[in-house]
């Protein structure tokens, strides 16, 4: 191939393509996909109960969690199967499978019975569609997001894959706007009896639109390019991990990226949800509504950073989100403390007095008491402070990964690109990201040490700092059009 030819598919195709169409495609099936994986963490505080023996909410909340967790987990295999099918077969292909998998698993949690009615099932269950759900998302990223970066100019690619970054927090927010009007239309108990179930049966409706707009999209011209030159990869899992070089390729971008960007998003948006509701006892309407007026406020920084790592730099943007996470974490959560209103200095165990099993609370000390009282909620909540506190752990996390999709795609080769790339993003963010509400909320109970669910991903963004000032490549420069007249 000629440089003339790689100077038309630069432009030409490029125009074609119609960048913003393609954004938009790729965008809504993806915030659909985020939609139905988060709606189960979003709704933890209120049917964590429902599918569990009654008596100790709080060990229902860490089982829900562990569950919720199982979804994070299995996401690796998902892009390793998808991965090789995108690969292999084709991007648009993928994520159309994914899509598909994804709205029948949540769709199904809508119908699926409570501990109450089928005992031991239920709970198996949730377990065997969070694997379905893990499996479907551990495709679908991968595959939207290296669509997107190569339909557009290698000048532009961390502006235009910012908009891919947009929809995981778009899904959240989604999902708790679904919850917060669902729940402003019935009584509380309606909601915890049944209309728990209408945001997992709304996915029916997302799926089947966003299915449609994705059927009219083309494959990518970089991969239609490479399978009809015979470049495409035969073995892609081979090819990815057996190289020497691609797989020192994936361990990097794994410990000096995704690792720390998986901690940092999860604590500044998912950790703090749960945090408000089960710590510092905020009501879970209140709380929901702070953590989405802040992911408001927080979006068009999306942008801004992938657009601003297009002039400087993917890496120096990470490096500096997960540095300032590690600093701030600590004086951010003190001050969240504060302004819930509660004085919340630890979590106890306590005998239920029904079951005889601990039982984890928040305790505070009343000003002129030395005696420890469970606190049962947070009257005295300032919201306009706590939205201020998420929103700066917001900051971090667009800085972390704004700038992500783009450099995952410029540190892989095209006809391995889906699979190296989503095996260090998933177990980035499925892993090390996917476990820290857990683990979060486990070292607390533990420890007793309300700040205790700090130290995992202050742990993990610091060796992501460490490893990636020393080993990560700046690949802001890299052309990934100029493979195309790479020798076959």
């Amino acid at each position: 191939m000629t440089n003339s030819t790689t100077e038309s598919l630069t432009t030409d195709d490029i125009s074609k393509a119609k960048i913003w169409k393609v954004i938009g495609a790729s965008s809504a099936g993806t915030v659909i996909e985020w939609y139905d994986f988060y709606i189960f963490g979003s709704l933890a505080a209120t049917i964590s109960p429902l599918f569990y023996p009654k008596g100790n909410d709080t060990l229902a909340m860490i089982a829900y969690l562990s569950t919720f967790a199982v979804g994070f987990i299995v996401r690796p295999f998902g892009a390793l199967f998808f991965g090789r099918i995108g690969d292999r077969v084709g991007r648009k292909y993928a994520f159309l499978m994914t899509l598909l998998l994804m709205g029948g698993a949540t769709a199904a949690i809508g119908f699926l019975p409570t501990y109450e009615t089928i005992g031991i099932f239920a709970p198996i269950g949730l377990i065997l569609i969070r694997v379905l759900q893990g499996l479907a998302l551990g495709g679908e990223y991968g595959g939207a997001a290296v669509y997107v970066a190569e339909h557009v100019p290698d000048n532009r690619r961390g502006f235009y894959t910012s908009f891919i970054q947009i929809t995981a927090s778009l899904g959240l927010l989604l999902s708790l706007a679904v919850i917060l009007i669902i729940q402003s239309r019935m009584s509380a108990e309606e909601f915890s009896s049944w209309g728990w179930r209408v945001p997992f049966l709304l996915s029916i409706l997302l799926v089947g639109l966003s299915l449609y707009i994705r059927l009219q999209m083309k494959e990518s011209p970089i991969f239609q390019h490479i399978k009809s030159s015979g470049m495409a990869s035969a073995k892609p899992i081979v090819e990815a991990f057996t190289n020497p070089e691609n797989r020192r390729r994936v361990l990097i971008s794994l410990f000096g990226a995704t690792a720390g960007q998986g901690v940092v998003w999860y604590t500044g948006q998912f950790y703090a949800l749960f945090y408000m509701q089960t710590v510092l006892k905020i009501e879970r309407q209140t709380a929901s509504y702070i953590i989405a007026i802040a992911i408001v406020l927080a979006i068009p920084l999306f942008i801004f950073f992938g657009a601003l790592s297009d002039k400087i730099g993917r890496k120096k943007i990470m490096m500096a989100g997960c540095l300032l996470a590690v600093l701030a974490y600590y004086p951010i959560y003190k001050g969240m403390v504060h302004y819930a209103g509660n004085n919340v200095v630890a979590i106890q165990s306590t005998p239920d007095p029904v079951t005889k099993e601990p039982k984890l609370s928040p305790v505070s000390y009343a000003t002129n008491e030395m005696t420890a009282t469970p606190v049962t909620s947070a009257p005295n909540v300032n919201v306009p402070m706590m939205v201020l506190l998420i929103f700066i752990q917001l900051v971090f996390v667009t800085m972390v990964y704004a700038p992500i999709a783009a450099y995952l795609v410029e540190a892989f080769p095209a006809k391995i690109r889906y699979t190296s790339l989503s095996l260090p993003y998933h177990i980035g963010n499925g892993v090390f990201g996917g476990l820290l509400p857990t683990i979060g909320l486990l070292a607390c109970a533990w420890t007793g040490n309300i700040y205790a669910g700090l130290w995992y991903p202050m742990i993990i963004a610091s060796i992501t700092f460490i490893v990636g000032m020393k080993y990560l490549p700046e690949t802001h420069n890299h052309k990934i059009w100029e493979e195309m007249d790479a020798p076959k």
